[in-house]
């Protein structure tokens, strides 16, 4: 009685069990609809350009399902009309260079291999009945074995390996086919020409509908990550000072770390570029490969900022108080100066303007890479330990190969800016480079005045000051005008 009672009860609550859960699907239900359409709301706010190509893709395949539903179109292609809709299933990517790519490597693919098959299967008709099933054979494993070779040539892999393998897939078709079907030509005909009409449309409706261009996603994307390490390294250097007097909070904004991984993105938008035609300000022979060298050095310099984030963020060692009394100004210079320079350097690439040459900040920083070894130079080393000194060091040394890493990227840019035909832009400032504004000439006047009696009592000291700076008066800067008056002390 007792086994009995207990299995019963086992039983009420496995039956409860099922009938609470049964009763929480509702719930359930209603949960992952609204989380579904928070993501989907949030995917459309990021990027509004993934709706529109969803919407894209069903225009492409309502247009080209019109072979099916129209009589006339259905007389001239048959069940081969499915061929045109599975290519725009396939063809019609994101972006216009990415269809371009797709299409054209189908397209050209296509043709050969229909062309290629059809002369096959003429050839080996010429060996009979029992020849001809041999030569077929041979030459399907003689293509098929030399076109996926092809495919390890890196050059044939980053922009034609759809291409080859839609041409060994054609080519084996047709020529298997051709064995069984009589009218191979009609099979061939039908194949290439429902393909080019999926293809085409695909590509009008990329270029002409609302179009998404990888090189220019390409350009804001490099400007963007250059952003990126500028404002890390902008306001790195208060954050420095933080941890170094008072420990400071650890924690920074880790924006550069998207860097490192944009490396696969770069490729194949660089890749994707090279398909488009002119567009905007970009031309037909547009130096992609120069965003993809900026793209290196770039992430290098990413690298060099995740050694110095990681350095100070894991470092529990302080150094003492005369040290980092004489280092913290140039080091925060150094990083302040590197970052207004790449963000100087992000906003040339945004405007597509000719960055200033040389770069003053880059020079600023350079004069705090001396201040630094001055500073160095000054410290006494009696009244210091070994393991104290290392952590300032070795900040600032990693500093020290970021601003070479920053005269890098500007070399890069300018380059790149030569290769593309960037708008020229006007110089702001004519300061002399090797020690931007510190070289000033002045000269120092006694104006006796008062009394008259000579012993300067009364009197006032004209300092004046000439010399070119950021705020030269030439540059037509009111407030410089001002400042190039005689002061009176």
């Amino acid at each position: 009685m007792e086994i009995e009672s207990s299995n019963r009860t086992k039983t009420g609550l496995k039956g409860s069990c099922w009938c609470g859960r049964i009763k929480s699907l509702p719930i359930k239900f209603k949960d992952k609809v609204i989380e579904i359409m928070q993501k989907t709301k949030k995917i459309g706010q990021d990027d509004p350009r993934k709706i529109v190509h969803a919407l894209k893709v069903g225009l492409a395949l309502t247009l080209v399902s019109m072979v099916y539903h129209v009589r006339p179109l259905y007389d001239g292609f048959g069940e081969f009309g499915m061929w045109a809709i599975l290519t725009v299933v396939v063809v019609l990517e994101f972006t216009v260079g990415a269809t371009l790519s797709k299409g054209l490597n189908r397209g050209f693919a296509t043709f050969l291999a229909g062309a290629l098959g059809v002369g096959a299967v003429q050839l080996a008709t010429l060996f009979g009945e029992k020849g001809q099933p041999i030569v077929l054979a041979f030459l399907v494993f003689l293509i098929a074995a030399a076109s996926t070779f092809t495919r390890f040539f890196p050059h044939i892999k980053q922009r034609y390996d759809y291409g080859v393998l839609i041409f060994i897939l054609t080519f084996s078709l047709v020529t298997v086919s051709g064995y069984r079907v009589e009218k191979i030509l009609e099979l061939a005909h039908h194949r290439v020409s429902t393909i080019i009409l999926g293809g085409a449309t695909c590509m009008i409706i990329s270029i002409f509908v609302c179009p998404a261009w990888a090189g220019e996603d390409l350009h804001k994307l490099i400007g963007v990550n250059i952003e990126r390490l500028g404002n890390f390294l902008e306001g790195f250097g208060s954050e420095y000072l933080k941890l170094c007097e008072d420990g400071g909070n650890k924690q920074f904004l880790q924006v550069y770390k998207s860097v490192l991984n944009t490396k696969t993105t770069e490729e194949s938008l660089a890749n994707f570029a090279w398909w488009e035609p002119c567009h905007g300000r970009f031309r037909l022979h547009h130096p992609w490969k120069q965003y993809l060298k900026i793209g290196v050095l770039a992430r290098q310099c990413a690298y060099k900022i995740e050694a110095l984030n990681g350095f100070i963020i894991n470092s529990d060692n302080q150094a003492p108080s005369e040290i980092q009394r004489r280092i913290k100004a140039p080091c925060t210079k150094m990083s302040s100066e590197s970052g207004k320079a790449l963000k100087q350097l992000a906003s040339s690439i945004r405007t597509m303007t000719q960055p200033s040459s040389p770069n003053l900040h880059v020079e600023i920083a350079k004069i705090a890479i001396d201040e630094f070894n001055s500073a160095m130079e000054a410290a006494s080393p009696e009244s210091t330990q070994l393991l104290q000194v290392i952590p300032s060091v070795t900040v600032a040394s990693i500093l020290i190969e970021i601003i070479n890493c920053v005269e890098k990227i500007e070399e890069s840019i300018n380059e790149l800016s030569q290769l593309a035909h960037f708008k020229s832009s006007v110089e702001l400032s004519t300061v002399t480079p090797e020690r931007p504004q510190f070289l000033h000439l002045g000269s120092i006047k006694p104006v006796r005045d008062g009394d008259g009696d000579g012993d300067g009592d009364g009197g006032h000291v004209v300092i004046t000051v000439r010399g070119t700076s950021p705020d030269s008066p030439q540059e037509g800067n009111p407030q410089a005008l001002r400042k190039s008056q005689p002061a009176e002390v």
